[in-house]
């Protein structure tokens, strides 16, 4: 029996992540393809879906309706280079904003968007350590915006906004607003940043913690213009 128990703990390691990844990507496809099965509305539900019509819609059809979908990104994107497109965008951008209810839900999701999209170059790029929930322990922590504004002024210096996902789900979390002084860069790629969360600190990064923390940024620190994630100001 323990040698039973032992191979079985064996396979199941072998087996589950495999098991977990496909369904992953079941549950994916799943998902978008219940938005994207609608881009189909043009074909009859006869050819499209199973039982007459009646069923529901056969799997290469969804593939059909995935690669339509990517196709039409691909196309607004290429659009948007173009000042005609970008005037069409704004112009849709008007419309939805003077929809009552609408334009506050579209504002917050656009400025979200905004947030992560690839032009803003400080958010989730520098992986930061702050005492949290008290003095004495730490918590990794993303730098997502800088701050000019009201936030440093109640503060009485220079502030940063840190969001510091929890385990092992790492969509919540808390967001700070921390003196700059309190916070400390720490040189390690953001992806093994995620890995160490998701991992309930089981995976080690690939560079060591202590000693490799860095000391508190203070304005004029050099680390501060070398990539480190935080603009120098006037």
């Amino acid at each position: 029996m323990t040698r039973l128990r032992a191979d079985f703990l064996a396979g199941l390691a072998v087996v589950m992540p495999v098991a977990l990844s496909v369904a992953v990507v079941l549950w994916l496809f799943g998902t978008v393809s219940n938005f994207t099965d609608t881009l189909l509305f043009f074909l009859p539900r006869s050819l499209t879906h199973a039982q007459g019509g009646a069923g529901p819609m056969y799997w290469h059809w969804k593939v059909v309706a995935l690669l339509l979908a990517a196709g039409l990104l691909i196309g607004v994107g290429r659009i948007t280079r173009y000042y005609l497109g970008r005037r069409v965008i704004a112009w849709v951008d008007q419309a939805i904003l003077s929809v009552p209810i609408l334009n506050k839900v579209y504002s917050l999701i656009k400025q979200v968007n905004d947030a992560f999209s690839l032009g803003k170059k400080g958010a989730f790029q520098t992986v930061v350590l702050v005492e949290f929930p008290r003095p004495g322990l730490y918590a990794l922590g993303f730098i997502t915006g800088e701050h000019e504004s009201i936030l440093d002024s109640a503060v009485g210096e220079r502030t940063v906004s840190v969001f510091i996902p929890t385990t092992p789900n790492p969509t919540s979390g808390f967001l700070l607003v921390a003196p700059v002084s309190q916070v400390r860069p720490v040189r390690m790629p953001v992806a093994d940043a995620v890995r160490f969360i998701v991992s309930v600190g089981s995976i080690s990064p690939s560079g060591p913690l202590p000693p490799g923390v860095a000391p508190p940024v203070e304005a004029g620190d050099p680390r501060v213009s070398d990539g480190a994630g935080l603009s120098p100001r006037p």
